[in-house]
């Protein structure tokens, strides 16, 4: 689907041009996975917006859950943004209205099928513990 919506008004990013890490905080339990974003291979997967977090975590193997395919269309890829705010895109107003469904909303939290970091500085970002999809399933 490749974060395309097309109900909605379509986000203005900025790839990265240079390699940047993006740490996941996986849960409440603290552990971390820290990769290397390389902007010459993204994007990663089609799922969420061309460099976002959710098309980094699917490239990366990270379980971020994202039930409408990245295309705004739900809060399940809901992340808490830790560090690195400065170098996201802004929230849209859609974005915003997805978040509102969203459990434990924080001062931070952004949907991570929409948010893209430019590379300007490390982004460290946690996937609410109730968020993990550790499901395994086959594909079809």
């Amino acid at each position: 689907m490749g974060g395309k919506n097309p109900y909605i008004k379509q986000v203005d990013t900025k790839l990265p041009t240079e390699p940047y890490v993006l740490t996941f905080v996986l849960g409440d339990s603290g552990e971390t996975k820290a990769v290397v974003v390389d902007p010459t291979a993204l994007p990663y997967t089609d799922e969420g917006l061309p460099g976002s977090v959710l098309d980094i975590a699917c490239g990366q193997g990270v379980d971020l859950d994202h039930a409408c395919g990245g295309v705004c269309a739900c809060s399940t890829c809901h992340i808490v943004v830790e560090a690195g705010m400065d170098s996201c895109n802004a929230s849209t107003d859609d974005e915003e209205d997805m978040l509102d469904s969203a459990p434990g909303l924080t001062g931070t939290s952004r949907l991570g099928c929409q948010l893209v970091p430019d590379g300007s500085s490390p982004v460290r970002v946690r996937i609410p513990e109730w968020n993990r999809n550790l499901v395994s399933e086959d594909h079809h």
